[in-house]
């Protein structure tokens, strides 16, 4: 048996679910793939040959040995959830996903190997996509107490372009017939930890400052003269980036539901948002700002930084000429990759 499960992109509503805000993210076509057989004993043992890296432990054993411990944490959430497994098995996990870039190579391989889980306990089950989903995020977030929302886990499992609204939880695929994208790896590292203190905690915090004065306000409805008289010039930057951000994400909703789908329209808004990220979040680098605008000039409608920032992936979005768009891209430096909008993680 084989385990297919996507990467993905974020296209609207970058550095906004954990806010409580809708995203919209894609299933792109760059994959983990598990290759699993049995064993007679209670060992499991997992192949990462990608970073030179093998585990083994015991099924009797799931105590967690490290940080984000996520194969013990996948079994773990899967024997809560009903599932039991008495024998051992061995898995070779290899991707085609960008390591630490922002495009979900750990939940593809969290959301894969939940899916693998499922199909080869003692009791196995046929759980939907939506139910990996929530089941991968039970294992990768939940357990360790981590930081963000639940994009990288639905996208992966689910596949296609979803959206996702927070409050309440509604997850829904949009049936869209999305052109060709082109990916690009800066190869600069990025420092999610720092990124996420200032465009989370912060934010938060001025969300706590402006509710001291009107506590029916919230990131949902707010607008940005709620902030002027509370808030220092920084604190009014981030909170006119999430007002912005949320409104993008909003015209890109609108969009998407139109009869006629406007391929340049849906670039440019790209780009909109990812000024607002580099300009008012600061979440951008020289080197990725360089790299989008390489791909635009080529040829490419629009396109953003992706993922948490400071260094990582980019992606435009080229309908046309995709082969010229990736040159540019590589021409000042970054690693391109031809990429289109995937199914979710399947077995084969």
């Amino acid at each position: 048996m084989e385990i297919i499960t996507p990467g993905r992109i974020c296209l609207f509503g970058e550095h906004q679910d954990y806010l409580g805000l809708p995203v919209i993210a894609l299933a792109i076509s760059l994959h983990s793939k598990i290759k699993f057989t049995r064993r007679k004993d209670d060992k499991v043992v997992i192949r990462l040959p990608d970073i030179n890296h093998q585990e083994v432990f015991s099924l009797k054993n799931l105590k967690y040995t490290k940080e984000r411990d996520y194969f013990r944490s996948g079994l773990k959430v899967c024997i809560d959830n009903g599932l039991t497994f008495s024998r051992g098995f061995e898995c070779t996990i290899t991707s085609t996903i960008p390591i630490g870039a922002g495009t979900s190579s750990s939940s593809s391989i969290v959301v894969g190997f939940i899916n693998l889980l499922s199909s080869i306990a003692d009791n196995p089950t046929n759980w939907d996509r939506n139910k990996l989903g929530e089941v991968a995020y039970q294992a990768e977030v939940i357990e360790f107490d981590e930081p963000g929302g639940m994009m990288d886990q639905f996208s992966t499992a689910m596949g296609g372009c979803i959206h996702i609204e927070q409050q309440p939880l509604e997850i829904r695929n949009f049936s869209l017939n999305l052109k060709s994208f082109v990916l690009g790896h800066s190869h600069e590292p990025k420092d999610t930890l720092k990124i996420l203190k200032h465009c989370r905690d912060k934010r938060k915090g001025i969300l706590q400052k402006i509710q001291n004065k009107n506590p029916l306000i919230s990131f949902n409805n707010c607008s940005e003269v709620d902030g002027i008289s509370v808030l220092n010039n920084e604190e009014k930057e981030l909170f006119r980036a999430t007002v912005c951000n949320r409104e993008i994400t909003q015209k890109a909703i609108d969009l998407i539901n139109q009869k006629e789908f406007d391929h340049y329209e849906f670039g440019r808004l790209l780009f909109e948002h990812h000024m607002v990220l580099s300009n008012l979040l600061g979440t951008s680098t020289p080197k990725i700002d360089k790299m989008i605008e390489a791909g635009i000039e080529a040829g490419a409608y629009g396109g953003k930084i992706n993922g948490s920032g400071g260094g990582g992936c980019m992606f435009v979005y080229a309908p046309e000429s995709p082969e010229k768009v990736a040159e540019a891209i590589e021409s000042v430096g970054g690693t391109a990759y031809i990429i289109h909008a995937d199914q979710g993680t399947r077995k084969v």
